[in-house]
């Protein structure tokens, strides 16, 4: 009889990976913790260690499932009629965004800038890129837009609140906030990346007007009419746009009119709202937590920021900031993505052997686990030129390798999320685990800020305003390297006389700015990290063209060392 009755009881669950979770991702992490320490921010390695505990909690991991699961939602209108143009968010999504704002991510180094600020900024921003990436947008924005607004003595009384470790996502005039966020929006319909194809027009508002209605306040006020086809975080307290200044001056890049920065707040200081229209929010691939939306500007008030006429480099300085964040994001994601992968294949079991242990599948993990580590160690390199501006050889290498590697590290991410997905078979493929959400994160990485081609075209500029101080710059990071292995030597050798002439060819950028990053990855990694990795990586990205799926790392390869260094088991 009991045969019968448990006749339908079909199997058991075995053989099943746990979830990545209950784990410290910083101290997990050797790499990270060696570059923070050689780049000069060894002091925030003690926070950084209780960050990544925290971020490393299964409850709080589960908040990126929740807030993508429940994405934003647009009210324009309150119930009685009235605009209101409110977007609405799940709990989850604030508890992230506390999180990230107690934190200081959006303003640890403009709060405090001892030597390897901006690293110790860039360690924790890679460690939040594990959690979810949408709450990292305004973040960013916010910090990207604090250099510019410093220098504009009527934007003062904001910066006490953008510099504020308090979230408040209150609907109110920033008086009455403890603290606020800045969001951007640059591109619209007709021109997307070419922002000089902007049709949007500010006017000054006359003298008269903008004294009745503001006080003092009203200085350098303008009227808005446009639109933006991409506008971030349309709740944020105020953005920075693009408008054509419509002025009656003479054009140009002097003063008068043409292409200008405005900051444009929210909350009026009347403490009336502002005539921003949200048409809807954007239906996106990815990066679903967080709002991006269409908007009108119907008559709104700005006030200008930097020089009439000049708003593309006031926006290019902001954006530095930002695809340093791009860099970074992606880095964070590979290491998620990498973990999930690893740890699956640590508990799972195939054809009577681990998977990790099976020989092609550890050179599909290795090789992931030699990307992640060089992104990491590029990124945090890259953050420490921005610690050293003052320095005019590191301020012209982070001129160059910002854009170089937004455009490769982003570029690789798609591929590394689709081969740790595959890592994990069926179980990464749906909904059920994060390796569907991280993969469809990748992207926006290399389309937000400038899409690939953009970066690679920057690179070119960047290269072609000092050619024979870019070359010695570049000689100076990679020549302690190039005496340690003679494939890299005589690799970089070739790069380095190379460099004038590839710097010319429009159509060879993306090569360039690929052998770029590649160098002082593998500089980096010859210096600093254990041989086997170094000498995995100049096998398989120097001393042959990289291309084609990951996993073809030579035979010469310890596979085992370097997955046994890329996550350290029990931490």
């Amino acid at each position: 009889m009991d045969r019968i009755e448990n006749r339908f009881t079909t199997h058991t669950v075995s053989n099943q990976a746990t979830p990545f979770e209950d784990v410290n991702l910083f101290t997990c992490d050797p790499a990270l913790g060696e570059a923070l320490a050689r780049e000069g921010a060894g002091w925030a390695r003690d926070g950084l260690a209780a960050l990544g505990a925290t971020l490393g909690r299964a409850d709080t991991l589960d908040l990126a499932r929740q807030a993508n699961a429940n994405g934003p939602r647009l009210h324009a209108y309150d119930r009685a009629g009235r605009r209101i143009d409110e977007v609405e968010f799940h709990p989850s999504w604030h508890a992230l965004m506390t999180l990230l704002i107690e934190a200081g991510a959006h303003s640890a180094p403009w709060q405090d800038a001892r030597p390897g600020a901006q690293v110790a900024r860039a360690a924790m921003y890679l460690l939040f890129g594990q959690l979810e990436n949408g709450s990292q947008c305004p973040v960013t924005m916010t910090y990207a837009s604090v250099p510019a607004l410093r220098r504009e003595p009527r934007l003062a009384a904001w910066l006490p609140k953008i510099l504020s470790n308090q979230y408040d996502p209150r609907s109110l005039p920033v008086s009455e906030k403890r603290g606020a966020l800045v969001g951007m929006g640059m591109t619209e319909k007709q021109g997307g990346s070419d922002v000089r194809a902007n049709t949007t027009r500010a006017v000054p508002l006359p003298t008269g007007e903008a004294r009745e209605r503001f006080g003092d306040a009203g200085e350098g006020a303008h009227h808005i009419v446009g639109h933006k086809w991409f506008f971030s975080v349309p709740q944020a307290d105020a953005h920075l746009i693009l408008a054509q200044l419509d002025d009656g001056g003479g054009g140009g890049d002097g003063g008068g009119a043409g292409l200008s920065c405005f900051f444009v707040p929210r909350f009026l200081p009347d403490g009336s709202r502002n005539a921003i229209r949200v048409q809807r929010l954007k239906d996106k691939v990815g990066n679903r937590s967080n709002a991006s939306s269409e908007v009108e500007f119907q008559d709104a008030v700005g006030w200008p920021v930097g020089s009439p006429g000049r708003g593309i480099p006031t926006i290019l300085e902001m954006g530095g900031y930002t695809r340093l964040d791009c860099v970074l994001g992606s880095a964070g994601i590979m290491r998620a993505a990498l973990c999930h992968a690893l740890h699956h294949a640590r508990g799972r079991s195939a054809f009577g052997r681990k998977l990790v242990e099976q020989p092609l599948m550890q050179n599909v993990l290795a090789d992931l686990a030699l990307e992640s580590e060089a992104a990491t160690a590029f990124a945090l390199r890259l953050a420490r030129c921005f610690d050293e501006t003052r320095d005019p050889a590191q301020a012209l290498l982070g001129r160059i390798l910002t854009p170089a590697g937004k455009y490769w590290i982003c570029k690789r991410g798609p591929a590394f999320g689709a081969e740790a997905m595959e890592v994990m078979g069926g179980n990464g493929y749906v909904e059920d685990g994060p390796l569907g959400r991280l993969y469809r994160e990748f992207p926006v990485n290399s389309i937000w800020e400038g899409s690939g081609n953009v970066m690679c075209l920057d690179v070119l500029r960047a290269l072609g305003k000092s050619p024979p101080e870019a070359r010695a710059a570049f000689e100076a990071e990679l020549a302690p390297a190039m005496a340690l292995d003679a494939r890299f030597g005589a690799w970089a050798g070739a790069l380095l006389d190379a460099l004038p002439q590839l710097a010319r060819e429009e159509g060879a950028a993306r090569v360039l700015a690929e052998r770029l990053v590649l160098a002082v990855q593998a500089s980096l990694l010859l210096r600093h990290a254990p041989g086997y990795v170094a000498d995995a990586f100049v096998a398989s990205r120097i001393a042959q063209e990289p291309g084609g799926a990951f996993g073809r790392l030579p035979a010469s390869a310890d596979c085992a060392a370097i997955l046994g260094r890329a996550l350290r088991a029990g931490q």
